[in-house]
């Protein structure tokens, strides 16, 4: 047989020379490797040949297998293989269009997710890169893209989380899933592991009353939290100053390195307590010694209340002028009326207690009390003038000092004047008499009216008793009917000094405005009182009463009622 024969002889031949028997056993060998290779897995193959944009690599299946030239190219974009060359695939599926799919890059995907696999359960760290940001937190890439959640970033907020993009970090693998190619990594993780390790050394050297560095890391309302060494102490608001603090954002920002006091170590509960204001000396421990009482001392206004104002003398001593002690005359209803933040000021110390490290300062016990020198200056009874201060409806306010006011009433206006608003005007001059000065209430009275003589001492002699007068009815009460005498000058005729007319109340046959005749029956100056009859004559006086006399005549009307009922029921 010549050589071409020799190649020409049939598969069935080739076989029947072998030792394997017959074809159905061969073929069953055959069926049986290639079930071998499975789909979604990595196998061995050699690169046969080369079509335009494909390599063609057999990996003991029916067909070779194609695999894009650019999977097997550097970058530069040279091709790094050639034929007869061992190479690892990726079987995706064994058959497409009569050829199985193969890919190199899901190859060296694979073996990288076997690989990240072995660093997730061993819990080492993987270095990679935050490429991008999306939703919920950032792409990283690993070899492959990762996911790294926000709040997995960093051990505190992210303020700019776009800075974070483009920079490399070593990162705990949390979350691993081959099949779904799922990875989530932590960053965060590492920094409390590291911290956590910080911790331990921290705790094992630190005592209390140590003084130590460290960096703000928080800062609350009630105070801030400080690292020291891989753990957070808190200083609270109360031990940051020993003068008021209104929030710690006012004196200390994140990231401020600060020098802190150890207070308290609890190492099971791992809390540690730290102070500020412990490094330097109380100053309330010698306060009475350096502000005796009843001395001057200076200080900056640093804060009003409706109830007073807050002056710091130095740095943890503040003291309170309260409301009444900023003005010996001006009523002070909030201290912004004189005062304001910033204000440097001396006060007069008044009162210290140093146990409540309360301290009473005052603004106007630095100059004398113009109400001590008033009665002096202003005796009762002495004519003022002044300008008229504030008009009310209730009277008038005329300056008696600079600093002093003094009232006059409606009542200690002439009678023509009761209406203020119609005889005076802010800033005008008038004169006024003093009446009365209430040194404890500070409170002066003026009168107007008492500028001139009393018209009351002149009335019994001109209104004798038994004297006819004529007037107008002013008003009408229960009780009886003030008649008008003349100007200011008012008498009472009482329900009891109406004749009865018709009706059963005398009172009902008077109307206001109307002009009446009526007789006086006593004048009394002292009480300004002046009492009147409508009366022809006065009737006996009535006999005294059990309990007291019928003074109003209403138990002689009761009584002559009851007399009717009972002759009419009769």
């Amino acid at each position: 047989m010549t050589g071409n024969d020799k190649d020409e002889r049939t598969f069935d031949d080739e076989f029947e020379d072998e030792e394997y028997g017959s074809s159905e056993e061969f073929m069953a060998m055959y069926e049986e490797s290639l079930k071998a290779i499975k789909s979604g897995h990595i196998v061995e193959g050699e690169v046969v040949d080369f079509e335009r944009d494909k390599v063609l690599i057999d990996i003991g299946y029916k067909s070779e297998g194609l695999v894009p030239k650019r999977e097997f190219m550097d970058a530069e974009g040279n091709l790094n293989v050639k034929i007869g060359d061992k190479v690892e695939v990726f079987l995706i599926r064994k058959e497409e269009d009569g050829y199985p799919v193969l890919s190199r890059e899901e190859a060296e995907r694979d073996k990288l997710l076997d690989k990240l696999k072995t660093i997730y359960e061993s819990e080492d760290t993987v270095n990679g890169q935050i490429i991008s940001r999306i939703k919920g937190g950032f792409i990283v890439d690993i070899g492959l893209k990762a996911f790294l959640p926000a709040s997995q970033l960093d051990d505190k907020p992210v303020k700019d989380p776009e800075a974070w993009v483009g920079n490399r970090f070593d990162f705990k693998i949390v979350q691993f899933n081959k099949a779904e190619r799922n990875v989530v990594v932590s960053r965060r993780v590492l920094i409390e592991e590291e911290r956590q390790r910080m911790a331990e050394k921290t705790l094992s050297r630190i005592h209390e009353a140590d003084v130590v560095e460290g960096t703000v890391r928080n800062i609350t309302d009630y105070g801030l939290f400080v690292d020291i060494g891989g753990i957070n102490g808190l200083v609270h608001i109360s031990n940051i100053s020993w003068g008021p603090v209104r929030h710690p954002s006012e004196m200390y920002q994140v990231d401020d390195q600060v020098s802190v006091k150890i207070l308290d170590i609890d190492a099971e509960s791992r809390k540690i307590s730290l102070g500020i204001k412990q490094l330097t000396p109380d100053p309330w421990d010698h306060i009475a010694e350096k502000y005796p009482v009843g001395e001057k001392a200076p200080g900056k206004v640093i804060s009003l209340k409706n109830y007073g104002a807050f002056v710091a003398l130095e740095e943890g001593v503040v003291g309170l002028i309260g409301l009444s002690d900023l003005s010996w005359t001006q009523k002070i209803r909030h201290p912004n009326q004189i005062l304001k933040i910033g204000d440097e000021v001396d006060c007069n110390v008044l009162h210290i207690d140093p146990s409540k490290r309360q301290m009473s300062l005052g603004l106007k016990q630095l100059t004398p009390n113009p109400w001590d020198s008033l009665p002096e200056s202003y005796p009762e009874g002495s004519v003022i003038e002044g300008k008229i201060k504030q008009v009310t409806d209730f009277g008038i306010f005329i300056g008696i000092t600079e600093e002093i006011d003094g009232l006059v009433h409606v009542s200690d206006m002439p009678p023509s004047q009761k209406t203020p608003s119609d005889h005076y005007a802010k800033g005008q001059t008038i004169q006024a008499k003093i009446l009365e000065i209430d040194r404890q209430n500070e409170r002066v009275k003026l009168g107007i009216k008492q500028l001139a003589p009393d018209p009351w001492k002149a009335l019994p002699e001109k209104y004798p008793t038994g004297a006819i007068v004529h007037g107008k009815v002013a008003n009408i009460t229960e009780f009886g009917v003030f008649m008008e005498i003349e100007e200011g000058i008012q008498g009472l005729v009482h329900v009891s000094e109406i004749p009865p007319m018709s009706g059963e109340n005398p009172l009902e046959q008077i109307e206001s405005g109307q002009v009446i005749e009526a007789r006086v029956i006593e004048v009394l100056p002292e009480e300004r009182k002046i009492r009147l009859t409508m009366k022809t004559e006065r009737p006996p006086k009535a006999p005294e009463l059990a309990e007291g006399k019928d003074a109003t005549g209403f138990g002689r009307l009761l009584k002559e009622k009851m007399q009717e009922h009972s002759e009419k029921d009769q």
